[in-house]
Order: structure tokens, then C-alpha cells, then sequence
């Protein structure tokens, strides 16, 4: 009984950390909340609702003046019953958040607008970054009558643009794992 119970140590040992790993990369997770689009002057724009989840150690980093970066990815797709769904349309939304110690402020920079906005906490900087509003995705003449359309949302954490010795903890540390999985929403398309 006793070399039963020894042999399934390492077992229960490797069952113990992948249940508690799972439980703290849950609670880093980055999700997508929300997804909406509407048609406004024959193009269909998009409205999304975002959820940033940090860890000690990403806040840590953040405070010590590493910028972290996220690109949201969409895509929209037409659904094909016999091959693989047809990519229409794709649009990335690159993020900057950096901490500036002198100010203490957090600085989120749309890079692909230059659009800086200033934010006296790390919660109100990522709610700033959590909200998209009134995004074009598509135009409705490039949508077929009776065809089903998709959006495809995804935030994915750009672990290759943190410092060298960062990159190397990043791989195997469930705090540094801050990206999304890809989310799938339905193209209001109402008025074909």
C-alpha cells in the first residue's frame, strides 16, 4: 500500500501544479467581454468591451519603466459550409501603456493613431484601453445577400517586445500569459 501511494506522488505532485497554475493563469486572464457592430452610412463599425487582468509581476515590470504592448486583431469572416471561412477584412489596434515615475502617470499611446492619453491609475489607463468605440470594420457592398458574416476579436500581448532577460520568463510563467483566446461574434447584418 505504501509503494502505491509513493509511485503516484509525482503524479499528484504534477496534478497539484497544473490545477494551481490553472487557477492563477485564470485570474491574469485578458477576455473579451463584449462585442457589437451596427451599420451607420453604409458601413458596418464596431464596438467592443475589453477586460485587462494584471499580475504582480507585469505591474511590477510596468512600475520600473518597462512598456508593455498589446495588438487587437479582427478579422471578418464569411461563413463557408464546405472549406474554411473566408477572411473579408482585417484591422489591428496597436497599444502602448507605459508608467512615467516622474508624473506618476500612466501614458497609453495608440500607435497606430498617436493618440496619447494620460491616466492618473493603472486601472482607469487600462479601462482607457478596454473600450472601442465606433471602429469601421467593413463595407456593406462588400457583403453578399444571405451570406453569414463573422467577427473574429483577439488581444494578443507582445511577449517580443519586453527586455531580453523578461522574454526568457515569460514562456513558462503563467503571470506573463496576457493574451486572449480568439472570440467569435455574429455580424449584425439585419438589413440584407
Amino acid at each position: 500500500m505504501l509503494m502505491v501511494f509513493w509511485n503516484s506522488r509525482p503524479i499528484f505532485f504534477l496534478m497539484c501544479l497544473i490545477f494551481f497554475n490553472s487557477v492563477y493563469a485564470n485570474e491574469y486572464e485578458t477576455r473579451v467581454k463584449q462585442v457589437d457592430t451596427m451599420l451607420q452610412n453604409d458601413e458596418y463599425v464596431l464596438a467592443a468591451d475589453l477586460d485587462y487582468h494584471f499580475s504582480e509581476q507585469a505591474t511590477e515590470a510596468l512600475k520600473n519603466g518597462v512598456p508593455l504592448f498589446w495588438n487587437i486583431k479582427i478579422k471578418v469572416k464569411k461563413r463557408r459550409n464546405f472549406w474554411f471561412d473566408k477572411t473579408e477584412e482585417k484591422h489591428e489596434i496597436r497599444y502602448r501603456l507605459q508608467y512615467h515615475a516622474l508624473l506618476k502617470m500612466y501614458r497609453v499611446r495608440n500607435e497606430n493613431t498617436h493618440i496619447v492619453s494620460n491616466f492618473s491609475t493603472l486601472t482607469a489607463a487600462l479601462d482607457g484601453m478596454a473600450t472601442i468605440r465606433n471602429l469601421p470594420v467593413i463595407q456593406k457592398s462588400k457583403l453578399l445577400p444571405n451570406a453569414l458574416y463573422l467577427v473574429d476579436i483577439k488581444i494578443d500581448f507582445e511577449d517580443s517586445e519586453l527586455p531580453l532577460p523578461l522574454q526568457t520568463q515569460v514562456i513558462l510563467n503563467s503571470q506573463w500569459q496576457l493574451s486572449s483566446n480568439w472570440t467569435q461574434w455574429t455580424l449584425s447584418n439585419e438589413t440584407h
